[in-house]
């Protein structure tokens, strides 16, 4: 790696300056935002990948990607630059940089006018190495003492990734420790750094192989530092002002796309496990699921059919039905439908060399080519070989979306689940069709599998218009929640995967991926005992996906009543989550609306209390409910810390009030899911346990948690048909409202807007036990709200 070191200026237009470094290489520094600033290097005055498929501020990209210099979509404010010397400073009314001679930036942010403070700073002493054979970037920024890391997607371990070493490299990480494994399915090159005075979020926008040192190393000759580094690629990164950590979140959905807004019913309980399509009498055994959910009084809205449906004895081969185990496949998923439970396929983009149609694929070139050879480029691939499907080429695109098309939408498929796409193939110089421009698998691997779930979503779109579409996906890269559900892939069944995957999945949550969950019970390894099979139930109903699925060591399945001493306990929970669907779903919406995380770090809420970065066990959902999932053995309470806010916090089980900025212990019967709810919030309810027929969903109550004294509260609840994309032309319901409470009375106000009328007509309003307080509705004194 060779140091940049002196440069001067280039060239200046209104949207960047360009420094040219050493002679040889451009350094351009972008204006986007006010507090938006973006770094490119030219290496060579050259780009080796001249578009992306992340950056997506303004709708979904090109298939063929945008291009890497199109700045026309931010609002482009301009800048202010100054010459202080040997330096060069660029300013907007938030945000300043300066670069230094030699090449090094340092960051302020304006907290008042006239007062900049310091936000960030590269390393002096080397900020930014290039390597002198044409591979290889590295950027050094400086560490300070009193600063928390967050992001980079999915990763194990605590929530702050302060003093660890992380790779991106998307691997198929079957049986995973929670706590340590790395690398794991995703790749997502982002950090949030969180001070008590300000943060800022970091984007590189760079797919290839990549390392993130956040202060495991340490070097003598040189201040700490934090290092990303990349095998290949370009230094090209965005950084961009909070100045809180939930604003640097908004912030990358923003620059990489949009949350998809799913089906209602996509929120429902989903059944799976690879036993029932692995047994010789996959579709009984499938069918009997549907009368054992009756049996039980499981709700149940989708299940997700695992790959032995496809399966030629042990291995897998995609769009191949398996008419031994499924002789009637349309029949099967005509019973499903008439049970009200939706099927998500699993699909995978490696054909093994001796799929049925893999001879005909090879030869209309829709594999990734070999670096050496015109061939297809080989993978390992379910204990044999295979070829990686190019979803750069075309026609690729057309055959995927032909086989969706005819082997599972219209057999009665419903939504497709895109699984196995890590693209395993380590040849970094193997051929992808780039769309006309070739390209090195190595700069756009994780693109693979963004392209898979794109493809999949234009057959779904195209198969059914007037319905909104349902996926998921393993792996992916930053923008995958354009097009997506996700979920932390193929955890390890211990107690201790139930602990790490919430910080897992609050990781996911400040990267911008908020449609996520985990396979409950645990997918590898022993099957869960009673105790943890519930305590995991509980949590994972807490969740915006929440699926059982399972591939237990001894050939049994996790199932909700595979305890019969517990079952009760697992129906209760699920029914909980049905209890909550309208909070749900109008989070969800809220996701996709206004980029706010369903899921929570308490901290994401409550940054002036130092107290709740603090490596926890409890998590928000939405901002209004606690979760303190119960993660240890035994345990029969469960003790909490309540963040200081004024209002306090109320048991969800006794309606018991608590002043906030302290330690409780709450009862934690294994029957029960310690929450609970901030006061002066108000969660809306629901009587139905299922979402696909909003006929029968006639029933919605208010609970209110007001003020001690006196407060204000505002909250949404929303409503559509769940299903459709008339919502867009105002067919939905928005019921606003305002809580205020003083000593004597709570006063409600409601504002409604839409056109949509759900079944339901009345909305009956709950206060917590004891309290004693007059309500007023619209400034009558009532317990009910009617819709107009």
């Amino acid at each position: 790696m060779k140091t940049l070191k002196h440069w001067e200026e280039n060239r200046q237009t209104a949207h960047f300056i360009e420094l040219k470094v050493d002679g040889l290489h451009l350094f351009r520094l972008y204006v986007l935002e006010s507090g938006l600033f973006r770094v490119l290097i030219k290496r060579g005055g050259e780009l080796a990948l001249d578009r992306t498929w992340s950056i997506a501020p303004q709708g979904d990209v090109p298939w063929e990607g945008r291009e890497r210099e199109r700045v026309d979509d931010f609002s482009l404010p301009g800048y202010r630059l100054e010459r202080d010397g040997a330096a060069l400073r660029l300013s907007t009314d938030r945000l300043r940089v300066t670069v230094h001679q030699p090449l090094w930036l340092e960051w302020e942010y304006r907290a008042a006018p006239g007062n900049w403070l310091p936000l960030a700073s590269d390393r002096p002493t080397g900020a930014y190495l290039l390597n002198a054979h044409g591979d290889g970037i590295e950027h050094y920024q400086r560490r300070y003492g009193q600063e928390r890391y967050y992001g980079l997607g999915e990763k194990a371990g605590d929530l702050n990734r302060r003093g660890k070493r992380f790779e991106m490299r998307n691997l198929d990480a079957m049986g995973y420790n929670a706590a340590s494994t790395d690398p794991l399915y995703k790749h997502i090159p982002f950090t949030i750094t969180q001070r008590s005075d300000a943060s800022f979020g970091l984007f590189y926008d760079n797919l290839s192989s990549s390392w993130f040192d956040l202060g495991n190393e340490l070097d003598n000759y040189h201040p700490a530092y934090r290092r990303y580094r990349a095998e290949a690629g370009d230094l090209d990164y965005y950084l961009f002002l909070g100045p809180r950590v939930l604003d640097v979140t908004k912030a990358l959905v923003r620059l990489t796309g949009k949350t998809l807004f799913g089906p209602k019913w996509s929120l429902g309980y989903s059944g799976s496990t690879m036993h029932y399509t692995d047994a010789p009498d996959a579709q009984r055994q499938l069918l009997a699921f549907i009368a054992l959910c009756r049996e039980h009084a499981i709700p149940c809205d989708s299940f997700q059919l695992s790959s032995g449906y496809t399966s030629i004895n042990d291995k897998r081969y995609v769009f191949n039905w398996n008419r031994e185990k499924f002789p009637r496949p349309a029949a099967m998923t005509q019973a499903f439908h008439q049970a009200g439970i939706k099927l998500a396929a699993n699909i995978k983009p490696c054909l093994l060399r001796d799929h049925p149609q893999y001879d005909a694929a090879a030869a209309q070139g829709l594999f990734i080519r070999d670096s050496q050879h015109d061939g297809p480029a080989g993978s390992a691939f379910w204990d044999d070989e295979g070829a990686n499907l190019d979803f750069t080429n075309p026609d690729t695109l057309a055959w995927w979306q032909r086989n969706v098309t005819r082997q599972l939408l219209e057999v009665g498929i419903d939504a497709t689940w895109n699984d196995n796409n890590e693209y395993e193939l380590w040849d970094g110089e193997a051929r992808c069709r780039g769309f006309g421009r070739e390209i090195a698998i190595k700069h756009i691997r994780p693109v693979m599998p963004l392209l898979m779930m794109r493809a999949s979503l234009e057959a779904q779109q195209r198969f059914a218009p007037r319905k909104r579409p349902y996926l998921i996906s393993r792996s992916g890269c930053a923008g995958m929640q354009r097009y997506v559900q996700t979920w932390s892939g193929d955890n390890r069944t211990d107690w201790q995967t139930l602990r790490f995957n919430t910080r897992m999945g609050l990781g996911m949550s400040l990267s911008g991926l908020y449609n996520i969950g985990h396979d409950v019970g645990g997918f590898a390894g022993d099957r869960p005992d009673a105790e943890l099979f519930v305590r995991w139930v509980q949590n994972g109903v807490m969740h915006p996906r929440f699926t059982i699925h399972s591939w237990n060591d001894d050939g049994t399945v996790n199932e909700p009543w595979m305890y019969p001493a517990v079952t009760a306990m697992v129906r209760e929970a699920i029914r909980l989550r049905y209890r909550l669907m309208p909070y749900l779903y109008t989070l969800f919406w809220q996701a996709c609306d206004d980029d706010e995380p369903m899921l929570r770090p308490t901290f994401l809420d409550h940054e002036r209390d130092e107290r709740t970065f603090a490596e926890t066990d409890d998590f928000m959902l939405g901002r209004d409910l606690l979760i303190a999932s119960v993660v240890e053995p035994g345990a029969r309470t469960r003790a909490v810390y309540l963040p200081d806010n004024a209002g306090g916090w109320y048991d969800w089980h006794s309606g018991q009030w608590f002043a906030g900025g302290r330690d409780i212990v709450l009862d934690a019967p294994l029957e029960r899911l310690p929450m609970l709810a901030r006061a002066g919030a108000a969660i809306p309810l629901s009587g139905c346990c299922q979402c696909q027929d909003p006929s029968t969903d006639d029933e919605r109550r208010l609970a209110l948690f007001p003020w001690p004294g006196a407060g204000r509260g505002t909250g949404l609840l929303y409503e559509d048909d769940g299903e459709s994309h008339e919502w867009r032309d105002g067919h939905a319901l928005w019921l606003e409202w305002e809580m205020c409470c003083d000593p004597q009375r709570i006063d409600i106000r409601f504002r409604q807007r839409g056109d949509y009328r759900p079944a339901w007509r009345e909305l009956s309003l709950l206060l917590p036990a004891g309290e004693t307080r007059d309500l007023y509705i619209d400034g009558t004194r009532s317990t009910a709200y009617r819709l107009i």
